[in-house]
């Protein structure tokens, strides 16, 4: 775990390096928009390589997927708006409320039960009853 720790904050830390003033001009110049057609292609080709059941490209495209997240964090990050830190722990909030029966003391027991309850939580975090 510690060596994933560590190679995580090396992709935060070079992306930050790209952006920076003696960085990369490119990556200078991109912007949330800017990026949006890289990140539609980047998740597609991560759907073709799952169809082609071909794990050595899942792992690449799954790291030019990751790219793309810490980009745009990277970029929110220098206006102030979110970091990458925020971006994980939104989703670790997000994951341990969905998943009662596993973080909680909520009984499910079959994958129908548990797309009820994900379903009833995304209501109940949008403030709308759930059904």
């Amino acid at each position: 775990m510690q060596k994933t720790k560590a190679r995580f904050e090396e992709l935060v830390t070079i992306m930050a390096r790209l952006r920076a003033v003696d960085g990369c001009p490119w990556d200078r110049e991109q912007t949330h928009k800017s990026l949006r057609q890289h990140l539609l292609e980047e998740a597609y080709e991560v759907i073709e390589a799952i169809d082609l059941d071909d794990y050595e490209q899942l792992k690449g495209e799954l790291g030019d997927l990751l790219l793309q997240v810490v980009f745009h964090a990277q970029m929110a990050s220098e206006g102030n708006r979110f970091s990458i830190g925020d971006v994980i722990q939104g989703i670790n909030e997000k994951l341990i409320r969905r998943h009662p029966h596993v973080f909680g003391d909520e009984k499910i027991e079959t994958s129908a039960e548990q797309i009820v309850a994900w379903e009833k939580s995304k209501l109940t975090k949008e403030g709308k009853s759930p059904p």
